[in-house]
């Protein structure tokens, strides 16, 4: 079952609690209304009929022979029935109405001397009976009140207080809905704020706050922004300053290494292949120093880069001829897509994902430049196992080389190619992942926004 989002459930909850509340004062109001409406009409019929039930009588005990002209003037409109009960016999003036549907208690309260009202529905009319007794004859006087006006404000009644109880129920949610959202748009300027510097973004910070109650989480969420911030920089700098520093002995190791290079044949047996591994060890060293250059670089430069609109297939393709061999196919369609950024480390991100693909996967297949939906995108496919899912994700991780890690020699790599290419295509708005190639092999893909031309 889908879940509401907490802005939706408080905005029902008020909406729900406003239907309660109105249709509460609904039931009072119409209780109290009609109660009151239909009291009154009852007094007034009940005082009209008691005047017109003496006039009757006196007229039956006076033998009047003008009797059925007083019916007729009885009858208050074209809905409105008089019927006498005397002698045997029923005398009726106004609407006309079969006797036999009234019920027979209400006549023999009235001929009993017991005065009697009750509302009934007669030939589709609501109607009052009152019955009255005529002493003189020992008879009843029964007339019929119409209602169909109280019936009408009834109606009218009831329909405005259902309108009313739904129309609060929909302001209800609105008024909710907005008051959440005004609620809780500290949390999601600080969702923001958290999802930029999860994202790389440690400049990110809340905005200063009015309300006394939002200051606090304000205050101590920038701190703590500051301090994690101040502790990237200052393990980046530690991390630059340690490579920067190693790297005039590593150059004596490195030349000194490819002397011994040159000069293996005259190194026999264990000693020579202690040679092997001590070059290629130094070889891996000078990588991972000059990675860790880059690192450091970009962790205490994070908006250093110096936008320029590039030509992405040009682009790769002088990366792929610079490189030895440079025989890997590029597809790139006409006109190509074009980038907003900085050269320098696009190079490096085509370079490293062509030399994980040489070092790791046995070689590059196919490297491809395409537009897709707004963004540029870069394709490196390559003749390996493929990637696992469960590894898809750290891969680009900082010194995680998957399935090698703890082994050793010239083709493990540092670990810090990937997370290069990862920072990088990050810091253009981009994003990179890996797919499996159809056919076998995995697929590294990068996709960064287009500039506008």
């Amino acid at each position: 079952m889908p879940r509401f989002s907490l802005r939706w459930r408080v905005a029902l909850v008020l909406g729900l609690g406003s239907v309660l509340l109105t249709s509460a004062l609904a039931v009072a109001i119409w209780n109290l209304t009609s109660g009151y409406l239909l009291r009154q009409r009852e007094q007034g019929a009940v005082r009209q009929a008691e005047v017109n039930a003496r006039l009757v009588d006196e007229a039956l005990r006076t033998g009047s022979a003008g009797l059925n002209e007083l019916l007729t003037g009885l009858t208050t409109g074209p809905d409105s029935t008089v019927m006498v009960f005397h002698a045997g016999q029923v005398l009726t003036s106004g609407r006309q109405v079969d006797a036999r549907v009234l019920p027979r208690r209400l006549v023999d309260l009235g001929r009993e001397g017991t005065p009697a009202a009750q509302r009934l529905l007669v030939d589709g009319i609501p109607v009052l009976a009152v019955t009255l007794p005529i002493r003189s004859t020992d008879g009843a006087y029964v007339e019929l009140a119409p209602l169909v006006q109280l019936d009408r404000t009834f109606r009218f009644l009831s329909g405005l207080l259902v309108a009313v109880t739904l129309g609060s129920g929909v302001l209800g949610v609105v008024l909710g809905s907005w008051a959440s959202r005004r609620a809780l748009r500290p949390l999601t300027e600080l969702t923001k704020a958290a999802s930029r510097i999860a994202g790389g973004d440690l400049r990110a910070r809340l905005p200063t706050q009015t309300d006394p109650d939002l200051t606090p989480l304000a205050t101590t969420f920038n701190a703590t922004a500051d301090a994690l911030e101040q502790r990237v920089l200052r393990d980046a700098r530690f991390a630059g300053d340690v490579s920067h520093e190693l790297r005039s002995p590593l150059t004596t190791m490195v030349n000194a290494a490819e002397v011994l290079r040159r000069r293996r044949a005259e190194v026999p047996g264990t000693a020579g292949k202690a040679l092997d591994l001590l070059t290629s060890e130094v070889d891996r060293f000078a990588r991972m120093v000059v990675d860790l250059l880059e690192i450091s670089r970009a962790d205490q430069h994070a908006e250093d880069l110096t936008p320029e609109t590039i030509d992405l297939a040009s682009l790769v393709r002088n990366v792929v001829s610079a490189r030895p061999g440079g025989s890997a196919p590029v597809d790139a369609p006409e006109p190509s897509p074009h980038v907003l950024g900085d050269r320098r480390r696009l190079d490096r991100v085509v370079d490293n994902l062509l030399d994980n693909a040489e070092r790791h996967a046995g070689g590059v297949v196919r490297v491809a430049v395409m537009s897709r939906d707004g963004n540029a995108r870069i394709e490196v496919d390559d003749a390996g196992p493929g990637v696992p899912p469960e590894l898809r994700d750290r891969v680009f991780d900082r010194f995680d080389r998957g399935a090698r890690a703890g082994s050793r020699g010239a083709g493990t790599g540092s670990g810090l190619g990937l997370a290069l290419v990862a920072q990088h295509v990050q810091r253009h708005g981009g994003s990179v992942r890996v797919e499996d190639r159809p056919g076998g092999g995995a697929r590294f893909v990068v996709e960064i926004p287009e500039a506008d031309r």
